[in-house]
């Protein structure tokens, strides 16, 4: 586990323009979705004034999992679906970083499901931002947990018989305590959204449309440009739970997306470990074992 520096004040320094720019270039395909997405979380970060040394990015295994290289802040590219098992880990071991985890609908809805209900449910203070593109790319194709029925992709040619994860009711009745979705195609939108999630204490979950323009031809930008519809538009109560989930449930003609629920009156689970409650974060106290034993442990380890 990587271990952070010690925090700044939010205000002891301004970020510069360039700050949270990667020094690998993203090499996704040219047109992709989470170009967008990357530089909506970047553009968040910088005007939230947070350092690149009070971040963290995490990610699983697929397209956009490979974000945490194209990004200037301290990140770790974990095992397909176990980001958030990362993620738990890393929060509790220094829960004064802004931990932000990045993945795509097959890495977090799939293999990860199981790690995503129980970290909602935990209220860990995580902000986990899903791309989600409707289908396997990286495996170049294949149908994923929000793929629709009828889709034909190279594992369904005749189409998907399978009902799609519909992921802003599971995360509501699954406990996550912000949650929202955006579209890559709405960029200043999308950013506002990241910037919520992340000051919000608790469990942020962004569901981001950010379309496969190489192997998903049915969900395109233009198949999404007339029907996302902004809440916002609507006055949205982010307090109503169930009509929170009623537009959880539209999709059509009509795709909601902005904040869709919000509640800040559940302590995260930092907030109710005792053993976090006295001495700051676990990551800056002093170990607790010889330095005899330590090297004998890492010598095994290694």
């Amino acid at each position: 586990m990587t271990t952070a520096a010690p925090t700044l004040p939010l205000s002891a320094k301004k970020p510069e323009k360039d700050s949270y720019k990667g020094k690998v270039h993203p090499d996704w395909c040219p047109g992709c979705g989470d170009f967008s997405v990357l530089a909506a979380l970047q553009k968040a970060l910088i005007e939230l004034e947070l350092q690149p040394h009070q971040v963290m990015t995490i990610s699983g295994i697929g397209c956009s999992s490979n974000l945490p290289g194209f990004i200037n802040t301290y990140g770790m590219h974990t095992l397909h679906g176990r980001s958030l098992a990362v993620a738990s880990g890393a929060a509790l071991g220094n829960h004064e970083l802004k931990i932000i985890v990045t993945g795509g609908d097959g890495d977090g809805f799939g293999i990860g499901g199981n790690h995503f209900m129980h970290t909602m449910r935990r209220n860990l203070d995580l902000t986990y931002l899903v791309m989600d593109n409707q289908i396997y790319g990286l495996t170049t194709g294949q149908t994923s947990p929000t793929s629709p029925v009828g889709m034909k992709t190279k594992s369904t040619p005749h189409g998907n018989v399978e009902n799609p994860i519909n992921p802003i009711p599971l995360a509501l009745v699954g406990g996550a305590t912000y949650i929202a979705r955006g579209y890559s195609g709405k960029q200043k939108h999308l950013v506002e959204l990241i910037k919520g999630a992340i000051m919000h204490k608790g469990f942020s979950f962004v569901d981001i449309f950010s379309p496969c323009v190489t192997y998903n031809k049915d969900n395109t930008y233009k198949w999404f440009a007339p029907r996302v519809k902004m809440l916002e538009d609507e006055n949205h109560d982010t307090t109503d739970f169930y009509g929170s989930m009623e537009k959880g449930y539209k999709w059509g003609d009509e795709i909601p997306i902005g904040l869709f629920w919000k509640n800040d009156k559940l302590a995260s689970l930092d907030q109710l470990e005792p053993v976090l409650e006295e001495g700051g974060p676990l990551a800056y106290r002093k170990l607790g074992v010889s330095k005899e034993q330590s090297d004998k442990l890492i010598a095994e380890l290694m």
